[in-house]
């Protein structure tokens, strides 16, 4: 079995300021989620780190996990106070961050929420093509196919694709 990867072990974010871009400087740093608790904990980094400013306006000018801007957790001027509780469902699910990506990369921006319920009621597994698939759909114990009956998988792949759709290797019901 393949070891999920952490959420928070893959996701981090460049944090500046507006004033000090409007100023010309890039001056940030780069923080890893992982390494704080929770959102609170991160906040009082972020604002420790631009502690010249009265009041910074934060600019997350780069990030890794780009699960987080089509969820609508992050964007250059916004990370959502829910990001922890969501990167840990994803971390809970018994799926890798990677299955949400290729959903995701089908449907575009959503709310969590769907794409776990979503996930969870329509993900098959990762197969190496679509007659791989198929194949290990219809000799699941559902059909009880005879081992003597011989099938075109590849004709049968692409008339049985109708009702799924793939992404990165990631099979999904339609």
């Amino acid at each position: 079995m393949t070891k999920l990867t952490n959420c928070l072990d893959t996701a981090s974010i460049y944090v500046g300021t507006y004033a000090k871009y409007n100023n010309g400087s890039l001056y940030g740093k780069w923080l890893d989620l992982g390494d704080y608790s929770d959102y609170e904990d991160l906040l009082k980094t972020m604002r420790e780190l631009h502690s010249d400013e009265d009041d910074p306006e934060f600019m997350l000018q780069d990030y890794e996990c780009p699960i987080l801007e089509k969820l609508g957790l992050l964007s250059e001027c916004h990370i959502s106070k829910d990001i922890y509780d969501v990167l840990e469902q994803i971390n809970d699910s018994g799926h890798d961050i990677a299955v949400y990506e290729a959903y995701l990369d089908n449907l575009g921006k959503m709310d969590f929420q769907s794409l776990y319920e979503y996930v969870n009621n329509c993900y098959y597994g990762e197969y190496d093509s679509d007659e791989d698939f198929v194949q290990w759909l219809y000799e699941d114990d559902t059909f009880n196919i005879p081992n003597w009956i011989v099938i075109d998988w590849e004709a049968t792949a692409r008339s049985i694709m109708f009702d799924y759709f793939e992404s990165g290797g990631h099979y999904f019901r339609a």
